[in-house]
């Protein structure tokens, strides 16, 4: 028999990446998104990559009743791996009460369902915005977590702290937090890949679009950063290995190989890049002059930051394959296939 997982946010970029990495090992996959930043046209990439079309439901989480009346319904769901959220940073500090209810309302209210089955997997879709401006690098799991730059680094922090408290009185209940660093490209298949709403809030997709024309220069904030050439630093993953860490995650739990019921992985590369190196090498992988600037730095951001995945590597058996240029490549073959249609 399968197993059923569910995919909150399951359309979006990492979401559907994972979604289609499921799959692939024989899960049977329930997707809820409210598409608020994605498109129901994603199911059509997944299922070209793994000829099978997974489950579709369209609400939005932070209707409560909806979420009970969701898990009354799939009563043999067996692992829920979350990804709906806000995440532009910006956004959250304009609109700090819109996070804190779609990011934290909605961890309450899942948790809520799994702790009422018998048994119950969740695997949590952290950030190593938890971080901050770390005190040594490579960053280890047992980093302290420094107070939050913005309302939206805040919601992963009190969510991570929201299910530690939860499992600590639900011994039924078996959970892993995933602290990723920087996901960038594309499937392999040019299928699916990241397909931002409105303005880019991160490097790549802007690198892209700018390259092919649809934004007219790329602006690099700050070229004064004490690191080899100025500009800041950080461990940009493949998301088809970020995708891949998910399912490792949740068979850990299902096997049950978990050392404790709460558990934190970081997943990243454990190599920095800088702005200027992700621009060289979409220079070279494309073949393309890229227009850029360097504009003043912006506040808050962190100079350097890259993982110590040896955690992830020995304890999940998982570890990032994809080189830079691939995964750049990845995402500009994608971007080229946005735009052609």
């Amino acid at each position: 028999m399968s197993k059923k997982i569910l995919v909150t946010g399951g359309l979006g970029f990492i979401g559907s990446h994972t979604v289609v990495e499921l799959q692939n090992e024989g899960f049977e996959v329930v997707i809820v998104d409210n598409l608020s930043n994605s498109s129901e046209a994603v199911l059509d990439g997944i299922v070209a990559i793994t000829g099978k079309k997974p489950i579709f439901e369209k609400f939005d989480l932070r209707e409560k009743k909806k979420v009970q009346d969701f898990f009354q319904k799939h009563t043999d769901i067996t692992g829920v791996i979350h990804f709906a959220a806000s995440k532009a940073v910006g956004e959250s500090v304009e609109n700090p009460l819109l996070y804190y209810e779609n990011n934290l309302g909605v961890l309450v209210y899942l948790l809520q369902e799994l702790t009422q089955k018998g048994e119950a997997n969740f695997i949590f879709s952290s950030s190593c915005t938890v971080y901050g401006q770390a005190d040594e690098l490579p960053i280890t799991e047992d980093a302290p977590v420094k107070p939050a730059e913005s309302p939206y680094g805040n919601t992963k922090q009190v969510g991570e702290e929201i299910i530690k408290d939860t499992c600590k009185v639900n011994p039924q209940l078996k959970a892993i937090a995933l602290r990723y660093f920087n996901p960038i490209g594309a499937h392999a298949s040019v299928e699916i890949g990241e397909l931002p709403t409105g303005v880019p809030q991160n490097l790549v997709p802007f690198i892209t679009q700018t390259g092919i024309g649809l934004r007219e220069q790329l602006s690099v904030f700050g070229d004064d950063y004490p690191t080899n050439d100025g500009t800041c630093i950080r461990d940009y993953i493949h998301v088809v290995d970020l995708a891949k860490a998910h399912v490792a995650a949740l068979q850990r739990l299902i096997t049950e190989k978990n050392d404790t019921n709460y558990e934190i992985f970081n997943l990243g590369t454990g190599k920095g890049s800088s702005v200027l190196e992700v621009i060289n090498s979409f220079e070279k992988v494309s073949g393309e002059k890229l227009n850029y600037r360097i504009a003043p730095r912006r506040e808050g951001d962190v100079i350097q930051a890259y993982a110590d995945t040896r955690r992830a590597n020995e304890v999940l058996g998982w570890k990032a394959k994809s080189s830079l240029d691939e995964a750049m490549s990845s995402a500009w073959q994608w971007e080229k296939k946005v735009r052609s249609k």
